[in-house]
């Protein structure tokens, strides 16, 4: 493993399903880029879908922005990746790996590149669902999202997976790997070993990089206080 400096790591990082109100307190030095998908708008109570993809558009400026279609059907997906795509110059349309059937995307994804849209792969958890889909967007720049997180979920060796992929992707296109679904601020260092261009981090974890420096014994002394100072304010007796 290698040693990182935390301003100055060599992997961009997009916020994951931010509310409106935390795209405005990002720190724009920190953040280059957002993704969405169905999940996370339901859990932001999002009942216009095509709505708040433009004020997300508003709000997010001129930075990458990956948005989801949410069909199963190819000429569904082919349908709501034009209307997504029509948004703006900086929007990457995510299309999942599969359908719900299993069956592979490819063929959207073929037709894509053709309209020149910019694409977000999603949901990928193999090197041969890459190995399958590479050969069609070699000259694109679109994105791979390896869902790192839930690789490690499943008892697999994340770094090994994604690294590998990495290396493919890298080798034999222009297209950029994405860490996705990270469970914990070290999946930062986890990606960068795995060689990934991205890494989406929820706000939740956005916030935490700023314990990246603190000495353990620092960070140990701050929980016990914490601790105490619960305990204290409860007003709890034995």
């Amino acid at each position: 493993m290698k040693n990182y400096d935390l301003d100055k790591l060599p992997i961009q990082i997009y916020a994951d399903g931010p509310t409106l109100e935390e795209i405005d307190g990002f720190d724009k030095n920190l953040i280059k880029g957002y993704t969405f998908n169905p999940t996370l708008f339901k859990m932001l109570g999002v009942i216009n879908y095509l709505g708040h993809c433009e004020k997300l558009l508003k709000t997010c400026d001129t930075l990458p922005v990956s948005l989801e279609v949410f069909a199963d059907e190819e000429d569904e997906m082919i349908r709501q990746a034009k209307i997504l795509g029509a948004l703006g110059k900086n929007v990457y349309v995510k299309i999942p790996i599969t359908n719900t059937s299993g069956e592979s995307t490819v063929n959207v994804l073929k037709g894509l590149v053709n309209e020149g849209i910019k694409l977000n792969i999603t949901a990928i958890f193999t090197k041969i669902q890459v190995e399958e889909i590479l050969p069609s967007l070699s000259k694109t720049e679109s994105i791979i999202s390896i869902f790192s997180g839930r690789i490690f979920d499943i008892g697999l060796n994340a770094v090994d997976i994604t690294g590998e992929i990495s290396e493919m992707v890298h080798a034999n296109s222009n297209c950029k790997v994405l860490w996705a679904s990270p469970r914990m601020v070290y999946d930062i260092i986890n990606a960068c070993d795995a060689n990934c261009d991205i890494i989406t981090m929820q706000s939740s974890l956005i916030k935490k990089l700023s314990l990246f420096g603190k000495t353990p014994n620092e960070y140990s002394m701050d929980t016990v206080k914490m601790f105490y100072n619960d305990a204290a304010e409860s007003g709890y007796k034995l």
